[in-house]
């Protein structure tokens, strides 16, 4: 069981490597495009659902407890795409290495689990491995700032995602989630287009292809794999193999918009460590299991 729960874990990640990549060809503002995301997503789930006969119905308080939890990856997507627009794909995927860290010091506060030295550990060579790559350069401020905030909320969803799997559905899960983004992203455009009406809000005829596919790949089919495999593994876990995702991020950017980052020792460095975090998370995890 744990060797599918890797599995699952891993496709997800291979999937979700494509996720910065369609955010930078979407013409469409972060939130407008998180927007669309998520309603496309909620409207394929629902189909989904029905059509399997796996849409269950639950307490009105269980359906607004999940629904109000799809805020966090709601926003935790803005910000992420709000680091790509205002920086690359680079600088996005590369800050949501993050998350791992933030997980182990928030894990004591959301879960009540003790605070765990080895995870830290794993978590700030994680950190340090980001530092390397960037050297937080300055022109990359502002997007390294938003794509920060963006993994400290992914670490409170994936920390509340490991309780509610617990009890419910993951495709329910998704769904209730993805309804939640939609109603409460929806009401943040009409603010966000008054303070800054030059931007793109309306999708273009490609923008609706890269929609869906973001939407069933990138979103349906990676949280669904996410949610199960989490039944196994710890949200820790999940957050810093997580952090193989730029590896596929950073080299389609390259390839598809000439991101050519002066790819020197300190690079690689910088991603060895990132990798090594991963590779010993990994190998204790399947000792303790």
């Amino acid at each position: 069981m744990m060797k599918k729960s890797f599995l699952l874990l891993h496709t997800a990640i291979f999937l979700a490597g494509f996720t910065g990549i369609f955010g930078k060809l979407i013409s469409l503002n972060e939130v407008s495009l998180v927007w669309y995301r998520a309603l496309f997503s909620f409207l394929f789930l629902f189909t989904l659902l029905k059509a399997t006969g796996r849409f269950t119905r639950y307490t009105l308080q269980d359906q607004l407890l999940i629904t109000v939890s799809g805020l966090l990856p709601g926003l935790q997507w803005v910000f992420f795409y709000g680091s790509i627009k205002y920086a690359n794909v680079s600088v996005g995927v590369i800050c949501f290495c993050t998350t791992g860290f933030f997980t182990a010091l928030m894990a004591p506060f959301i879960t009540k689990a003790r605070l765990s030295v080895t995870e830290l550990g794993l978590s700030l060579l994680t950190v340090a491995g980001v530092a390397l790559v960037f050297h937080f350069d300055s022109g990359y401020r502002l997007g390294i700032i938003l794509g920060t905030i963006s993994s400290l909320l992914g670490a409170a969803y994936m920390l509340t995602n490991e309780q509610l799997i617990k009890r419910f559905d993951a495709g329910m899960i998704n769904y209730h989630q993805m309804l939640g983004i939609t109603l409460g992203i929806g009401l943040l455009i009409p603010f966000y287009q008054h303070a800054m009406p030059g931007l793109h809000y309306k999708p273009t005829g490609m923008d609706l292809i890269y929609l869906v596919l973001l939407a069933s790949c990138c979103t349906i089919a990676v949280y669904v794999m996410i949610a199960e495999s989490l039944r196994k593994i710890s949200a820790f876990t999940v957050n810093l193999s997580f952090n193989l995702e730029p590896v596929y991020s950073i080299i389609l950017a390259i390839f598809l918009f000439d991101e050519n980052r002066e790819l020197n020792i300190s690079f690689y460095i910088g991603l060895l460590l990132i990798l090594l975090s991963v590779f010993l998370q990994m190998r204790l995890s399947r000792k303790m299991g």
